[in-house]
């Protein structure tokens, strides 16, 4: 009988996290929940063991400090049974950017950049050595639209897709699975935190459609899941614009336009 890889989930204890949690322990996945919040994290956990007889660890811990964000990188570098990683752990912004303090700026970037970029380095050089494996990372529309308006956390999440389209190119050849799951706005505490009434929002998805949703990408094994974009070929036709510039640049010189007129 083959055993299933043990999934990581950071920001476990709520919202998208707890659902992932929820969905790979049904699959008969062991489990290693990471949050701030223990007491959340023993109550799912005990729920979990109790409604589908996984085996689940618990692992507090706060992603902007770095004893507990090294403590998140051991376990996934010595644990050889994680064979799955959701990089699910973010914060939104809260104001805009000329509202954000020093201290506002350093820890959306540590939570939404550094964690995710150093979580994924913890655990994806035992993956390529084994052949297998997969980092699931969760970004947003955001990070496609600086007309919303959400700049630092849009540039954050910017970050979150171009780093699973390069860890694609270097780990896949490997055997290991990277996946962009950008959501757009979706019934989670993420909203609450950042001071923002979701029920102002015109229309808030599902938090179990949405993963459930983005499962279906995982099992398809695609590289970018839009759960929200209902035309699929919007974001080919994005991506093929994307090749057909980089085909257009010329290192050598400067363009025309750029040069001065005799």
């Amino acid at each position: 009988m083959t055993t299933l890889p043990t999934v990581l989930v950071t920001g476990a204890s709520s919202g998208i996290g707890a659902v992932y949690a929820e969905r790979f322990a049904q699959r008969g996945h062991p489990l290693v929940l990471v949050a701030r919040d223990q007491s959340r994290l023993d109550a799912l956990a005990a729920g979990l063991r109790q409604a589908h007889g996984v085996s689940v660890d618990v692992l507090p811990a706060d992603l902007t400090q770095p004893a507990d964000l090294a403590a998140v990188e051991a376990r996934l570098r010595e644990d050889a049974r994680i064979g799955v990683l959701i990089n699910n752990a973010g914060m939104a912004q809260s104001g805009g950017f000329l509202q954000l303090s020093a201290a506002d700026i350093d820890q959306l970037i540590t939570l939404n950049t550094t964690a995710v970029a150093r979580l994924a380095a913890a655990v994806a050089p035992r993956l390529a050595q084994a052949g297998n494996g997969a980092i699931v990372n969760i970004g947003s529309v955001v990070g496609l639209a600086p007309e919303f308006g959400m700049t630092l956390y849009g540039a954050t999440k910017a970050f979150v897709l171009f780093l699973s389209q390069g860890l694609n190119v270097e780990l896949s050849p490997k055997g290991v699975y990277v996946q962009a799951v950008l959501p757009a706005a979706t019934r989670t505490e993420i909203w609450q935190r950042a001071g923002v009434d979701i029920n102002t929002l015109p229309e808030v998805m599902a938090v179990g459609e949405l993963v459930d949703a983005a499962l279906i990408g995982y099992d398809r094994r695609e590289l970018v899941t839009i759960p929200p974009l209902h035309v699929a070929q919007r974001w080919d036709a994005l991506d093929g614009a994307r090749q057909g510039l980089l085909s257009d640049i010329r290192q050598a010189h400067a363009a025309d336009r750029y040069r001065a007129q005799a």
